[in-house]
C-alpha cells in the first residue's frame, strides 16, 4: 500500500526527463531558424530602404514556400519514431532516407517553378518598382537553396524520430553563425550587395544539409539501410505527408485572413497586429518545442506497442502545455509596457495593441494544450484527422474574422476570433484524444 503512489510519481519523473531532454534543444533550434532572416535584415538594411524592402518580400515568399513543406519534418519524425520503438533501426533510417529523397524531389520542383516566375511572384506580393529588382534577385538566388532547406527539414525529422534534438540544435546554431559571417563578407567585403546576402544564405543552408546527410548516411551504413531512392517508400512518405500539408495550408490561410482583416481596420490596427503576431509566433516556439517532443515520444511508445505508456505521456505533456501556457500568459501581461516600445513609439499603435495583448495572454493555456495534442496526434500518425480538424477550424474562423469590421471591437475582436480558432482546435483535438482512436500500435500505422 505504501509503494502504490510512488509508481505514478516515478512515471511522471520519467516522462518529465524525456520531455525536457527533447524539448529544450528543440526550442533552441526553433529560435535559431528566424535568426537567419534577422541577420540578413540587419546586414541588408544598411544597403538602403529599397534593398531591405526587396529582402522583406523575397523572405516572405521563401518562408511561405518552406513552411508549406514542414510536413517533411513532422511526418518523418512520427514514422521514424515508430520504428525506433519497434526496435528496427534499419527500417527507421530507411524511412528517413525516403523522406530525404522526397524532400530533394520537391525542392527541385520548386526551383523549376520559382526561377522563371520570380518577377511575377514579387509583383503579386506587392513589391514597389524600386524594391522589385532586389526582391527578384534575392528570390532567384535563394531558390537554389530550397532543396537544401527541405533536406534539412526531412533530416531534422529523422533525428527527432531517433530521439535526438541536440544535433539539430548544434547544426542550427552553426548555420546561423556561418550565415551571418558569409553575409557580412559577401555583401560588404566582396561588394555583391543583396545578391551576396542570398548567396551567403544558400551556402549556409547547403552546409547544414551536408552535415545532416553525413549524420544520416553514417547511421544508414551502420545499420545496413539502403541509400538508394525507393519509389514505394517515397510514395508512402508523400501519402503520409499529404494530410499534414492540408493542415498547414489551412493554418496559413487563417493567418493570411487575420492579416487581411487587420489591414481593413486601419494602419494603426495592422501595425499593432504585426507586432502581436510576431510575439504570438515567438510564444509558439516554446509550445511547439513540447509538441516536437510529443511527436518523438508518442511515436516511440506506439512503435513499442506500449499503448498505456503513450496515454500516460500524453497526459503528462498536456499538463506541461497548460503550465507553460500559464507562465507565458503571465509574462505577456507583465512585460506589455516593456515589449511594445521595442517596436513602436506611436501611441495609437500602442493603445490598439494593449487590450489585444490581454486576449493573447489569456489564450496561452489554450494554446499550450492545442500544441501538445497536435504533436501527440502527429506522433501517432493521425494526419487525416488533423487535416479535417483544421479545415473545420478554418470554416469556423473565416466568418468570425470577416465579421469583425462590421460588428466592431477592432483588433481586440480580431484576436478574440483568433482565440475562438484555438478553442475550436482544442475541442477537435481533445475529442480525438479522449476517443483513443489515435492509439494505434505497431511499427507502422
Amino acid at each position: 500500500m505504501t509503494q502504490a503512489p510512488a509508481r505514478p510519481t516515478a512515471s511522471r519523473r520519467r516522462h518529465d526527463r524525456e520531455i525536457i531532454a527533447l524539448a529544450l534543444p528543440a526550442f533552441g533550434a526553433l529560435v535559431a531558424e528566424p535568426l537567419f532572416v534577422m541577420a540578413d535584415s540587419a546586414i541588408v538594411g544598411h544597403l538602403g530602404t529599397a534593398q531591405l524592402a526587396g529582402l522583406g518580400v523575397a523572405s516572405a515568399l521563401l518562408t511561405t514556400a518552406v513552411s508549406v513543406f514542414v510536413f517533411l519534418a513532422y511526418a518523418t519524425t512520427a514514422a521514424v519514431a515508430r520504428r525506433v520503438g519497434a526496435g528496427d533501426l534499419k527500417a527507421a533510417i530507411q524511412q528517413g532516407m525516403d523522406g530525404i529523397w522526397l524532400a530533394l524531389l520537391l525542392g527541385a520542383a520548386v526551383i523549376v517553378v520559382v526561377l522563371p516566375t520570380a518577377p511575377a511572384l514579387v509583383e503579386l506580393f506587392g513589391a514597389s518598382p524600386t524594391a522589385a529588382p532586389y526582391a527578384t534577385t534575392y528570390l532567384r538566388i535563394s531558390a537554389l537553396g530550397i532543396p537544401a532547406m527541405l533536406i534539412v527539414l526531412a533530416a531534422t525529422g529523422v533525428l527527432r524520430g531517433l530521439q535526438d534534438t541536440r544535433t539539430p540544435l548544434a547544426v542550427a546554431v552553426a548555420g546561423f553563425v556561418t550565415n551571418a559571417a558569409l553575409n557580412a563578407g559577401l555583401v560588404y567585403g566582396a561588394g555583391l550587395g543583396i545578391a551576396g546576402s542570398a548567396w551567403g544564405t544558400v551556402i549556409a543552408q547547403c552546409g547544414m544539409a551536408a552535415v545532416y546527410l553525413t549524420v544520416v548516411v553514417r547511421g544508414a551504413r551502420r545499420h545496413g539501410a539502403s541509400l538508394r531512392p525507393d519509389a514505394a517508400g517515397i510514395k508512402a512518405s508523400a501519402q503520409a505527408g499529404a494530410p499534414l500539408l492540408v493542415r498547414t495550408l489551412s493554418l496559413r490561410a487563417i493567418l493570411m485572413i487575420a492579416t487581411a482583416v487587420a489591414a481593413r481596420l486601419g494602419d494603426a490596427d495592422v501595425a499593432a497586429h504585426q507586432i502581436i503576431l510576431s510575439l504570438w509566433s515567438l510564444l509558439a516556439f516554446a509550445l511547439d518545442a513540447i509538441a516536437i517532443a510529443g511527436q518523438a515520444i508518442i511515436g516511440r511508445y506506439l512503435g513499442a506497442e506500449d499503448a498505456d505508456g503513450a496515454r500516460q505521456a500524453c497526459r503528462r505533456m498536456v499538463q506541461w502545455g497548460i503550465a507553460v501556457g500559464v507562465v507565458l500568459g503571465l509574462l505577456v501581461i507583465v512585460t506589455r509596457p516593456v515589449f511594445l516600445p521595442l517596436f513602436t513609439d506611436d501611441s495609437a499603435v500602442t493603445s490598439t495593441a494593449l487590450p489585444a495583448l490581454l486576449v493573447v495572454a489569456l489564450a496561452q493555456p489554450i494554446c499550450g494544450v492545442v500544441y501538445v495534442l497536435d504533436g501527440v496526434l502527429m506522433g501517432a500518425g493521425d494526419g487525416p484527422y488533423l487535416a479535417w480538424a483544421m479545415l473545420i477550424t478554418l470554416a469556423v474562423f473565416t466568418p468570425a474574422a470577416l465579421a469583425v469590421p462590421w460588428i466592431g471591437g477592432g483588433l481586440t475582436a480580431l484576436w478574440g476570433a483568433m482565440t475562438l480558432m484555438m478553442a475550436v482546435r482544442l475541442l477537435t483535438l481533445w475529442l480525438r484524444s479522449r476517443s483513443g482512436r489515435w492509439v494505434v500500435t505497431g511499427a507502422t500505422r
